[in-house]
This record gives C-alpha cells, structure tokens and sequence, in this order.
C-alpha cells in the first residue's frame, strides 16, 4: 500500500486547495504541518507570527477533521521528518507523493526546499507543487506575467473534498506537543492587540470588509486614523495561506459587478473601491514574483552597483531610537508604538518608517528590514524585502521616494488624533507645536508638565539638511555610467510591463497621467 502526504505550509485551509484535492484522489492521505525549529530562530520571525500560526492550525484541525483527516504535526527539520517517516512506517506502506504548494518564502525555506527536492530524488518519493497566488515559477521574461496572472485568477476554485471523503493517515510515532516559543529559542512577547488567526476569522473579516468598510477603501487607506478600518485587513490572513489570492480575487469581482448594476450612488461608489482593492491584489504578486525571480533580493541590493552605499556607515544610535520610538518625529515614533502593540499599520505609514531609516537616518535596509519583519503580523518576504529596497532606493529602477513626518501628519493626522493617540506624552502638548514639540518654549514645557530631551525627544537630525545630502548622495550614484548602464537588464527582469503598456499610448499629457497613476499603485500595493 502507499499514501500521499500533503504537507501544508503557508496555505492553512482545504478550499481552494490544489494539493489536497490531487491526493485526495490518489487514495489515503496524511494532512501534515512540519514546525520547523530551525525556520523559528530565523531573525525576521517573532513570537506574533508563532502564535498566529497555531490559531490558524488549530482551524484548519477542525475542518480536516470534518474531511475524515487529521492534522498530523511533526516537530523536526523537513528532510529528517520525512527520512523518518519512509524509515519508520513500513505497517502503513510506503509514501509515494509529497503534494504540496510552491512558497515564495525567506532564503532559509528557499534553502529548505532545495533540500527537499534533492531527498526527493534520492528516495523516489514524487513531489508535486502546484501554483499560489499569481506567481509563475521559473518565469523567463516579464513580458507575459499579468496575462499569466488573470489566467490564474480566473480559472475555477476548488471545492474543499467532501465531508468525511479523507481516507486519512496519522503518524506513526506519538502524538508530539506543541512547543512554546522559549523552547524554539524565541524571544520577546506576543502582540497585545494583533488580528486573531485562523480561516473563521478570515472569512468574517473578508465579508464584513466586502458588505460594510470597503465603503471608505478609496480616500480611506493613506492616514492612519482611517486605514484601520477603511483597509480590508486581510493581509496577515494571505500571508499564511487562511483565504487563497483567487479566492478573494473571485469573491470581489462578484460583489463589485453586483454593485456596479445598482442604480444607487453609494453602490457606484463601493463598486469603484472594490476596483481600486482589486489592482492591489495584482500588485501583491507583481511584487512576490520579484522575489520568486531573484532570490539574492532579502540579502543583497538588487541593484548591486548600489552596494557600499550605506553599509559602512552604520549608526547603532540612529537605529536604537528608531526602534524605541524616540526618533522625535511624533508620527514616526507614534506609528512605531502601534506596531508594537497591533502588529499593524497601514502602508504609506510603513514607506514613512523605511524613508526615515533610509534618508533622514542613512540606515542600512537589511537590519530595518529584519526590525520590520518581526513588527508585521501580515510579513510576507516578497512584498517585504522588495518594498524595502525599493523605499530605500536601492532597487536602481525605481523614483526616489522621501515621506517627510512633518508633512504626513500634516495630511493625515492634522488634529494629532493619531499621534496623541499612541504617544500619552504628546496629549500635553498645545496644537501649535503638536507637528513639531522640539520648538516649544521652556516656558510653556513648564506650564505643560514636560521636558523636551526627555518627556519628549529631540529629532536626532535636521531632517531637511540630512534628506538632501542622503538624496544627493543616492543621485550621483543613480548618474554614474556603469550604474546606469546595469538599469535596463533590471527593468527587463522585474519591470512593470503595465508602465510600458500605458506609456506606448496617447500624448505627453496621457502619459504624465499614467505615470501618477502608477505612482500611486506602488505607493498603496500593501493596503489589502
């Protein structure tokens, strides 16, 4: 007798399911999650994600148990789990087929699956990944990834297999115990106030998004004061697979085009929202695939003619303040506070923290990376490490971007709602000075109950002066030849062929627009 494995990764739920339902056809299976040790002690995981995971797993155990099939968890590296399994359970016959989905993840499961393939081979076990998301592996040229794409999105769902249809098979060792975090060598705590895990909640922030709050989506994603609510919030559920892409693809287009056929103002409105929330969800591919292209991306520039340009001048002071929320720029320091206690904030929020650490601060974006990993509930590698780069201008094909704090909280936070919001301090502090508190009299500090310096920091720069020398530095780089000779063959590989499309057509003034207008999808691609 053999059995198939369907080994589950960052794709935890039975709809939509290609692995599942292709071993389900083959006869029994083993539903099967590997927590991998070595994955959890790498530095862009946190307690937040671990906990997360286990919510989502324990759902994902009732509805395989609805299926016939019990969520098997080994604890173990993936090739050791599988050396054990094919050596130790001959009474249940010999595994023949790992299914499973391709994953786009850090460079260590980059790492892992290599292995796995290479273990494959050798014990002819067949491994068979079926595609996720809108990310084609092995993808050659740019030049046809979004017809790729709409293809994917388009063709049928899956149905989960039918209740109590699982002929499932369990481990053949003792159940093992689900380890805490400590024993894995994790540090720090779970996040207070973070979205909970799972498909259940999934599904009932996906509906609630599409009925009620997509009303607000458009106009509604860029201050802090309304992403919360405005945003699908569905980000941290994709990342780890709870709701597929197409699912969500499908399900939107469905509610948008009911819309679309009221005659009622609203409606037209909502339906306009949901169109804006659906060429995100393109975008989130575009920028996985940059990834899944260019592995080398989480660690190195993608432009490597940038290399040197902020690695040797490393501020540990810069990075600390940042990192605690002292920065002295309030909305800086208020966003870094919501992080710590949601796991959350919206993107344009997140392209100001990566502007700040890469301009104002001429911080390197691998440590702030890895800082900001830890922070997002919703880390997905390749949106992550490829916006890093691209804010911190580094990617060799994209505009410089400096989010000013002062400005920002001028257009999105005019009152300090926000910023008095997460910063207790800054509820003393008179309007007037609220932008900028460093220039408040001593005087007034004195009438306030506060001391600037230490109830409230000082910027560590002069943001001005520090932009325009980080700017100039990164332009004389951008103009020198070699570097931009190197450009074009970046563009070819990860280019947006949208751009192109828009660009080849209309007048000067058509093509200006279509520039802003891109400008804006890469600006909002995260706000799911």
């Amino acid at each position: 007798m053999t059995f198939s494995v369907v080994w589950f990764k960052r794709d935890l739920r039975v709809h939509d399911h290609a692995p599942l339902r292709a071993a389900a056809e083959r006869g029994p299976v083993m539903c099967l999650y590997i927590l991998e040790p070595s994955l959890w002690r790498q530095p862009d995981y946190a307690v937040q994600h671990y906990q997360f995971l286990r919510e989502s797993l324990r759902d994902l155990a009732l509805h395989l148990r609805e299926l016939g099939a019990q969520l098997q968890l080994a604890v173990g590296e993936v090739t050791e789990v599988f050396e054990r399994l094919r050596c130790t359970a001959p009474e249940l016959g010999d595994v023949s087929h790992i299914f499973s989905h391709e994953e786009t993840g850090n460079a260590h499961t980059f790492a892992r699956d290599l292995a796995l393939g290479r273990w494959c081979k050798q014990s002819g076990v067949v491994w068979q990944e079926f595609a996720q998301h809108g990310v084609v592996r092995g993808l050659r040229s740019r030049d046809h990834w979004d017809k790729a794409w709409f293809a994917h999105m388009s063709s049928k769902l899956l149905a989960a297999p039918a209740p109590a249809s699982l002929q499932g098979i369990c481990l053949p060792w003792v159940k093992e115990v689900w380890p805490e975090p400590q024993t894995l060598g994790m540090s720090g705590f779970d996040t207070p106030r973070r979205q909970q895990g799972g498909r259940a909640m999934a599904v009932e922030v996906f509906d609630e998004f599409l009925d009620k709050r997509s009303h607000w989506y458009r106009g509604g994603i860029s201050s802090p004061l309304s992403a919360p609510t405005a945003c699908s919030r569905l980000s941290p559920y994709l990342a780890l697979g709870c709701l597929s892409m197409r699912e969500v693809v499908q399900t939107t287009e469905n509610s948008m085009h009911e819309l679309m056929t009221s005659d009622d103002a609203q409606h037209q409105r909502q339906a306009k929202s949901l169109g804006s929330f659906l060429s995100r969800l393109h975008w989130h591919c575009h920028f996985i695939q940059k990834l899944e292209s260019e592995p080398e991306l989480e660690l190195h520039n993608l432009h490597r003619g940038y290399d040197g340009l902020r690695e040797e001048e490393w501020n540990q002071a810069h990075f600390e303040a940042l990192v605690e929320g002292r920065t002295g720029w309030p909305m800086v320091d208020a966003c870094v506070a919501m992080l710590r206690e949601t796991g959350w904030i919206n993107f344009r929020m997140r392209a100001m923290l990566v502007s700040v650490a890469s301009y104002a601060l001429w911080l390197h974006w691998r440590p702030v990376g890895l800082w900001l990993a830890r922070q997002f509930l919703d880390y997905e590698p390749g949106i992550h490490w490829s916006q890093m780069q691209m804010q911190a201008g580094t990617t060799g094909i994209n505009a410089t971007r400096v989010y000013n704090p002062i400005k920002q909280a001028q257009d999105h936070d005019p009152h300090g709602q926000f910023v008095r919001r997460w910063l207790p301090t800054m509820r003393r502090v008179p309007d007037m000075f609220l932008l900028q508190p460093w220039l408040m009299p001593a005087e007034l500090q004195q009438q306030c109950g506060l001391q600037v310096g230490k109830d409230i920091a000082i910027p560590l720069v002069d943001f001005e002066t520090a932009t325009r020398l980080a700017k100039a530095r990164v332009h004389a780089l951008r103009s020198d030849k070699e570097v931009r000779a190197a450009k074009a063959a970046i563009v070819d590989k990860h280019g947006s062929r949208l751009r192109r499309q828009h660009s080849s057509q209309g007048d000067k003034s058509s093509k200006r627009k279509t520039k802003s207008q891109q400008s804006t999808s890469l600006q909002h691609s995260l706000d799911f």
